[in-house]
C-alpha cells in the first residue's frame, strides 16, 4: 500500500506540473513586441496621412495658382481693351505706361515678400 501512495504522490505532482505548463487563461497578455509593432503601424498610418494632406494641399494651391494666373491675364487684356476704348487716341500710351509700371511694381513687391519668408525659414 506504500507504494501506491507513492504513485498516488507522483501522479498528482505530474499532473500539478502539466497544469502549470498549460494556461488556462484565455486571453493572452500582449507582448512589448506586439505593442511596439502596433505603435509602428499607427506612426507609419500617420505619416502616410501627413503626406497625403500635405499633397493634396500643393495639389489645390496650384489650382488656384493656375486659376489666378487665368484671372490676372484676363484683367490685363480687358484693362488694356478699356483704356483702347475711353481715351484718346494720343493718351494712350502714357495711359499703358501707367498701367504696365503699376502691375510690374505690384509683382515685384510681392517677389520681394516671399524672397524675405523663403530666406527666413
Amino acid at each position: 500500500m506504500v507504494e501506491m501512495s507513492e504513485r498516488d504522490d507522483s501522479t498528482t505532482a505530474d499532473e500539478a506540473d502539466i497544469e502549470t505548463m498549460v494556461s488556462t487563461d484565455p486571453t493572452p497578455e500582449p507582448t512589448e513586441s506586439t505593442e511596439d509593432a502596433i505603435d509602428d503601424e499607427e506612426t507609419e498610418n500617420r505619416e502616410f496621412a501627413e503626406r497625403m494632406r500635405r499633397f493634396l494641399d500643393y495639389a489645390v494651391l496650384a489650382g488656384l495658382l493656375l486659376l489666378a494666373l487665368i484671372a490676372a491675364l484676363q484683367f490685363y487684356l480687358n484693362a488694356s481693351q478699356t483704356i483702347t476704348t475711353w481715351v484718346n487716341p494720343e493718351y494712350r500710351a502714357p495711359f499703358q505706361m501707367a498701367f504696365n509700371l503699376v502691375l510690374l511694381l505690384g509683382a515685384a513687391l510681392g517677389v520681394s515678400v516671399q524672397l524675405r519668408r523663403l530666406t527666413s525659414d
